[in-house]
Formats: C-alpha cells, structure tokens, sequence
C-alpha cells in the first residue's frame, strides 16, 4: 500500500495521508505501480463521465474531463510536453537543448505541440464517449500511459548532470518495478481485448521511437520526456479505441 500511496501522489495532486517525506528511493519503488495509479485516474474519468448531463454534446463532456485529468494531474505531464518540444525544436546542441527545457516560459514549438494535443485528445474522447466500450479505452488509456515512462527510466540514464525530478525513477526503478508494472498493464489490456494489446504494442513502439529520440538529442531522459511519453502515449491510446470502433 505505502507503494500505491507513493504513486499516487508522484503522477497526481489527489491528497494522500503519510507520503510527505518521499524520497527518490521510494519513488523508484513506486515504478512498480505507475500503472495502477493510472488505473485510478481512469476510474476517477469514468465515474465524472457518468455525472455528466446526457444533454450535453460530446465534444464539450470530452473537454471537461481533460480539463479534470488536467487538474488531478496539475498539468504536470503537459508542462513536460511543452517543455520537451520546446527543448528538442529550439536546442541546437544537446545542452541547449536541455537549457531551453528547463526555461518556465512556454514557446511557439511548447505552445503547438500542447493545443495539438489536446485537439487530437477532444475529438478522440468525443467519438469514444457515446460507444459502450468508452469506459474500458478510457481505463487503458490512462493505465497504459502511466506505465510509459517506467520500461523509458529503466532504459535510458538521467540526462541532467545535476540530477532532477525524473532521476528518482532512472536511478531506483529497476528490472522488478518494471517487471509488475508491465504485468499490471499487460492484465489490463488483455481484459479489454486483442485490440488492447495491440494498443500495448504500438505504444511500446513509440517509446522506443522516443527514447532512441531523447537518446540521441539529450544523452537519456528527464522528468519532462517522461512526461511528455505519458501523454503521448495517453493520446495514442484514445487514437486507438476510435480506430477500433
């Protein structure tokens, strides 16, 4: 349980009692259950998206629960995104690179890839809200982005000398936190189906698009790039259960 606290309260602002005084070493740790936290944001989504009046149209429900994910997350993985684009569009060498992403102003490469996203994200929920499979893509949707980051840490090294937020999981998440987290998520995926898997399969390819990305223009990952995997990944899946329909 200590575990599934720490997680919890790394990938979201939820309140939780006795994780405040976390340390790298437990976040590493809590690798292991990224994706049941992620289980909780989605069951967190499904039960707003059944509060929701039937009246309203799909395309304002599927904004009002970005904008909950947004705020149970406190955009930490969209500021990461932003950050990544601005870092990976405007860097020419790699510590310009990493410079410009720890810069707190968004700029033009930060502010498209986010209005982007979110676009692609609105329509792929307005689609997938009024099918009688919206719950399940939503639950894996929010699993398997969670579960984004943990094989990225276990792969590639912090790319900041100084060390950061993301080192927690590249220096204490090892084979067995990415070994039960992949089984959670693995679990999940087969209950919705083969087409869940496959959806597990094309994220796993696009983690290694962007870690051979991150590698090669930063020297590994930071909290940012992982950020910016669990929100891709989070809109891949969306991507896929409307693909699926």
């Amino acid at each position: 349980m200590r575990r599934l606290a720490v997680a919890v309260a790394f990938l979201t602002r939820l309140p939780v009692p006795g994780v405040a005084g976390m340390d790298a070493v437990a976040v590493g740790r809590a690798a292991a259950l990224f994706p049941a936290a992620g289980l909780l944001l989605g069951g967190l989504l499904v039960a707003a998206r059944h509060a929701l009046p039937a009246r309203l149209p799909a395309t304002v429900q599927a904004g009002l629960l970005l904008v909950l994910l947004a705020l149970l997350t406190g955009a930490l993985h969209l500021d990461g995104l932003a950050d990544t684009a601005d870092g990976l569009g405007g860097g020419r060498t790699r510590d310009d690179a990493l410079r410009i992403m720890r810069d707190h102003s968004v700029g033009a490469y930060g502010a498209s890839s986010l209005i982007l996203l979110l676009l692609v994200e609105v329509a792929a929920l307005a689609a997938l809200l009024p099918r009688l499979d919206c719950d399940r893509w939503l639950l894996l949707a929010m699993t398997v982005s969670r579960w984004a980051p943990v094989p990225l840490a276990r792969a590639l090294p912090y790319a900041r000398r100084e060390g950061g937020l993301g080192a927690a999981t590249t220096e204490h998440a090892g084979w067995l936190e990415l070994t039960v987290a992949t089984v959670i998520t693995l679990a999940l995926a087969g209950w919705v189906g083969w087409l869940g898997l496959a959806t597990l399969g094309g994220v796993a390819l696009l983690l290694v698009g962007l870690g051979w990305r991150f590698h090669r223009r930063l020297g590994g990952v930071t909290g940012d790039t992982l950020g910016a995997a669990i929100v891709l990944s989070e809109a891949l899946v969306l991507l896929a259960g409307v693909a699926a329909g």
